[in-house]
């Protein structure tokens, strides 16, 4: 308004944050392996619309490899309660041998990644990977589309963004509402990923081991 006095805006100043992963829900794909076993691959980078999820994933990885391959995938959403677990598996890979990148990273071969989480696997309806049953939500999807990104600088991969159908939607009876199709969100809280730290949608619970802060 009119003579009002103007309130200076708070002090900005620019920056080259090594990650932007700013609150994005964590997600766990299964694939299938070359073997027909299924692969675990911890991710942060999946964004919806309608029955269109967009996935982000570095190129070296098994999960990434698997879903190119075979092009069929059950995205699983775990809650707060499942951050240990998504932190077990964060340090590893189905890759043998492990790529140089990886390995000076920190990362190590795991061969039976629902052993290592404690989680239970469970059968697709759609699919050929296996659920994660201790995961409120478990989406079935198949490949539709891959785009290839060329490496970022310095130690950032190449990437695939990756656009999947979904064909099918598991839910917990616990986080539904009576009789109906609808998710209570009273009920339900996403794990979030924020610059490599783990949060519900209250207090922080962890830190993923890459986090330098």
């Amino acid at each position: 308004m009119a003579g009002m006095p103007l309130t200076a805006p708070p002090p900005t100043r620019p920056i080259r944050p090594r990650v932007l992963y700013f609150g994005t829900p964590v997600a766990v794909l299964s694939t299938l392996n070359a073997d027909g076993s299924t692969n675990l691959t911890p991710m942060s980078s999946v964004w919806a619309l309608a029955d269109r999820l967009v996935l982000g994933l570095g190129d070296d990885s098994q999960g990434c490899i698997n879903l190119l391959a075979r092009r069929e995938v059950v995205i699983n959403l775990p809650d707060p309660a499942q951050q240990l677990a998504v932190e077990r598996l964060a340090p590893t890979t189905g890759r043998w041998p492990v790529p140089d990148d990886k390995a000076a990273m920190g990362y190590r071969h795991e061969p039976d990644k629902f052993a290592l989480a404690g989680w239970q696997a469970l059968p697709a309806t759609q699919v050929r990977p296996l659920r994660a049953a201790e995961c409120p939500l478990q989406i079935e999807a198949r490949l539709l589309a891959a785009h290839a990104c060329p490496p970022g600088t310095g130690d950032a991969p190449g990437v695939q963004i990756l656009e999947v159908e979904v064909l099918q939607v598991h839910a917990h009876e616990a986080i539904l509402r009576p009789g109906g199709h609808h998710i209570d969100t009273s009920r339900w809280s996403p794990l979030l990923y924020v610059f490599r730290h783990y949060f519900g949608t209250g207090l922080q619970l962890g830190r993923n081991f890459r986090a330098e802060t």
